[in-house]
């Protein structure tokens, strides 16, 4: 009886080891500034990029930021529903506009304040619905300095997302104001390097050169990344055991 015990046991525990660990999804929904980019436009790098390797394989980051979309145009063209098809129950959504939404001259991505906020609660409200975890981000700043100072680029729409999170008890990740600290402990001449700053023929993919104050090198990326890495170990603390150790 004993032995039949013994090896029901070690049975048991043989085929435990070979459960795979339920995988969980962080989705990160935006813009250009997270997005993944093709080969034709590197070195620009969205920070979602460098984001997806921070993990260990119970977790599962599924970029569907997209180039120049807003609050507005990401709903409209399905994107968002696409999100709420695929996550599952205690799957994470990390959600940052700003950049696009605030672009009046640009009216099929412009969204008036008040609908940004209605737009920012759906998100909320329908993740919290499929018993998933929202966490919004303000928009990563611009690098603009005044004076030698990183001066603030979203003044009117990060205010916005801070509201909607205070207002529905949402974890909440300030990126416009931890990237611009970034920009000024670098400084106004070396945080070039993080940019899309390229001299003509420094690189095939642009000849004429580039002078980009708004999408990332892969030195930029990476450095938002590991700040968006970091907030998220005060907001939500138990993804930190998943985050992948060499």
């Amino acid at each position: 009886m004993k032995r039949i015990i013994v090896i029901s046991l070690t049975c048991f525990v043989f085929l435990t080891a070979f459960v795979p660990n339920k995988t969980t999804r962080i989705f990160l929904a935006g813009d250009s500034t997270i997005s993944i980019k093709p080969q034709r436009v590197w070195p620009e790098t969205g920070w979602g990029m460098p984001f997806a390797t921070f993990w260990d394989s119970t977790i599962e980051v599924r970029n569907k930021a997209m180039n120049g979309r807003s609050t507005k145009t990401f709903i409209l063209e399905g994107r968002w529903q696409n999100i709420l098809d695929e996550m599952q129950e205690g799957d994470y959504v990390l959600i940052q506009f700003g950049h696009n939404d605030e672009s009046v001259e640009k009216k099929e991505r412009y969204t008036p304040p008040d609908s940004f906020q209605l737009n920012l609660r759906r998100f909320v409200n329908d993740v919290r619905a499929k018993k998933g975890f929202p966490v919004l981000l303000t928009p990563v700043s611009r690098r603009r300095f005044k004076d030698g100072n990183a001066i603030p680029t979203h003044e009117a729409y990060s205010p916005l997302v801070k509201k909607v999170a205070d207002d529905l008890k949402v974890p909440f990740i300030d990126l416009d104001t931890k990237s611009r600290e970034l920009y000024q402990r670098t400084g106004e001449s070396a945080s070039k390097l993080l940019f899309l700053q390229l001299e003509p023929g420094e690189h095939p993919n642009y000849p004429e050169g580039k002078n980009d104050n708004t999408h990332f090198s892969e030195l930029g990326a990476r450095l938002i990344a590991q700040i968006v890495l970091a907030e998220l170990k005060s907001q939500a603390p138990a993804l930190i055991s998943h985050i992948h150790k060499p």
